[in-house]
């Protein structure tokens, strides 16, 4: 996986990603394997870094003792998650002395030091909300508490994205909110996890991909298909930045960059990677 994920930066860096992030496994299991691959990124490849930082299993003094690292070592930008409590634990239970939710954890980065600060946005509502209502209600109070960004779940119905929008900007939010694309390598993973997430799969999706299951050239050619049609819609509806996970896999982000029109050195679409899985 470590192989992978370093091939991912070499294929994505030519395009020049506003950052690349990486990602926590669950219940942080791998912070320091994480922290390693931030900074390297950071001093080795001329790219931006931002580190995926979580509030579970760790105090406030051992999350702030993370950050602190992150800022000496000369990483700027933190994505602030809750983060999945770790495998077979059930639901999420706040640590008893750390941070419990992530506006908490935000508040307390802006007390560590001036970090640019992204966290998650839900256009189809985060599976443990009351609520629509509560869920933009969270999102406020993480921007409230200093967040400068979000970026949202990936989706696949480019209108579940700009209803969102519409109702973010009605509450009275006008931070970026960067629309999370997932160009799908395995079908029936991304169904499985959607389930888990709250993220609706089309049944249109589930037919062009139906009886595939043994065809990954025509699986990809579907995905690529599938994932540029949605940004493409995206661009013509204003939007011009795009956060991409990639799962490790450079080769269909590429591909619908350059779809896009962006090709290494040109500035007119802004994407940013997710390549750590």
């Amino acid at each position: 996986m470590e192989a992978a994920l370093w091939s991912t930066i070499e294929r994505l860096a030519p395009l020049g990603p506003r950052f690349v992030s990486v990602t926590y496994g669950a219940g942080g299991a791998t912070r320091d394997r994480t922290h390693a691959t931030v900074t390297r990124i950071e001093r080795d490849t001329g790219l931006r870094a931002a580190a995926h930082l979580t509030c579970v299993a760790a105090t406030r003094a051992e999350v702030d003792a993370v950050a602190r690292r992150y800022w000496d070592a000369g990483i700027r930008h933190i994505v602030a998650l809750r983060g999945d409590p770790p495998k077979d634990a059930g639901r999420y239970r706040p640590h008893p002395d750390g941070y419990a939710f992530a506006a908490d954890l935000v508040d307390g980065l802006r007390r560590v030091a001036d970090f640019e600060i992204s966290v998650a946005a839900y256009p189809e509502v985060h599976p443990e909300a009351r609520n629509a209502a509560a869920d933009m209600d969270n999102l406020k109070r993480k921007l409230d508490a200093g967040a400068t960004r979000a970026i949202t779940q990936y989706f696949f119905e480019v209108e579940t994205y700009l209803r969102y929008l519409d109702r973010v900007r009605a509450a009275g939010i006008d931070v970026p909110v960067v629309p999370g694309i997932l160009p799908v390598t395995n079908f029936a993973q991304v169904k499985r996890f959607s389930a888990m997430c709250g993220a609706t799969v089309p049944v249109w999706m589930a037919d062009l991909f139906e009886g595939l299951d043994e065809d990954p050239e025509t699986r990809k050619l579907v995905a690529a298909s599938i994932a540029a049609e949605q940004c493409r819609a995206l661009q013509a509806a204003g939007v011009d930045e795009f956060h991409f996970y990639t799962l490790n896999r450079a080769n269909l982000t590429y591909a619908i960059a350059r779809i896009l029109g962006l090709r290494p050195g040109s500035g007119d679409v802004r994407i940013e990677a997710d390549p750590a899985d």
